[in-house]
């Protein structure tokens, strides 16, 4: 197995790759601010013309993240579009034609952050019901811990859905989720937790297959293929494990969910072997890189940027 190479910064990989594939919570910023470093960052690698996708595991729809980062200063021109698992959700509930959602029904029981409903507005052929008796199936597209308890609150309600044997899909499988330096579980625990009860789930966004599959797409429109390409995330669950799957190169920051894991490191030595015990607890797949945070870092000189050929 090749080992992880430890980077400065992103320019010290900028000129190997075509398009950046980049995760946004615990990566581009925490849920309440950008990280130091982030803009400039990105303003580097637009103006060597790298085409940059926002992968998210956000339970809101792309248009929604859009505004979300323009207030924390992140503007459109950073980058060239956004994927949610929201989005494909919303694109799903809407078409009703294809897989998970066929024939899946009108009424939902959603369970979202606030009681966000933004990823079924605009639907007219999908209502939302407090009632789970009544609902066709369970939509869980967020989590509003630590305020409500998955013991005390979603619990209840997740074995009555199991009773009524509802399909659940998962818009968000984030297992944790950061806000500022705290973590609390995540919509993806809410579903496991449904599985473990018995029930059925069915997940759309990172690890899983069709949204990098997704993202692949679009960058072939570009001309752009896998080998072309790098994921920069923050967990190895999901933004690593995920890429992986798909033959894209990865980029693990240590400043985001595992940040922990990393904590008290003092030599190269330490890093690496904090980093290769996380590998072990995630079916030994290794990033490519691993760098601090999303930072430019060292300076390369303005050159046209040559394309990378494919092996």
């Amino acid at each position: 197995m090749s080992k992880t190479k430890f980077c400065q910064g992103i320019s010290d990989i900028s000129d190997s790759y075509n398009a950046f594939i980049i995760d946004q919570w615990g990566v581009l910023h925490n849920g309440e601010k950008a990280y130091d470093g982030i803009i400039d960052c990105l303003k580097e690698l637009r103006n060597r013309k790298k085409y940059i996708i926002i992968l998210s595991n956000s339970g809101k729809r792309a248009e929604e993240n859009k505004e979300r980062l323009k207030k924390l200063g992140i503007g459109p021109t950073l980058y060239d579009v956004i994927v949610t698992s929201g989005e494909t959700t919303w694109q799903g509930l809407a078409k009703q034609d294809d897989g998970v959602f066929r024939n899946i029904g009108e009424k939902c029981f959603l369970m979202s952050r606030g009681g966000d409903t933004s990823i079924i507005k605009g639907l007219e052929n999908i209502s939302v019901t407090d009632n789970m008796e009544e609902a066709n199936f369970l939509l869980i597209a967020g989590s509003d811990a630590p305020h409500k308890t998955l013991l005390d609150y979603y619990e209840p309600l997740l074995r009555v859905a199991v009773r009524r044997r509802l399909k659940a899909i998962c818009a968000n499988p984030d297992s944790r989720i950061l806000f500022g330096n705290n973590q609390s579980f995540g919509p993806g625990m809410i579903a496991r937790r449904y599985e473990d009860f018995g029930g059925v789930v069915y997940y759309l966004g990172k690890p899983h297959k069709p949204i990098y599959h997704h993202c692949i797409r679009l960058l072939q429109e570009k001309e752009i293929y896998p080998g072309q390409t790098v994921m920069i995330g923050d967990t190895m669950a999901h933004d690593i494990m995920g890429a992986a799957g798909v033959n894209i190169d990865t980029c693990l920051v240590k400043n985001g969910l595992h940040a922990g894991s990393f904590k008290g490191c003092s030599s190269l030595y330490e890093v690496d072997m904090a980093l290769n015990t996380l590998v072990l607890q995630h079916h030994n797949v290794r990033p490519t890189y691993l760098v601090d945070r999303m930072k430019w870092g060292r300076a390369l000189p303005d050159r046209k940027h040559k394309k990378r050929k494919l092996a």
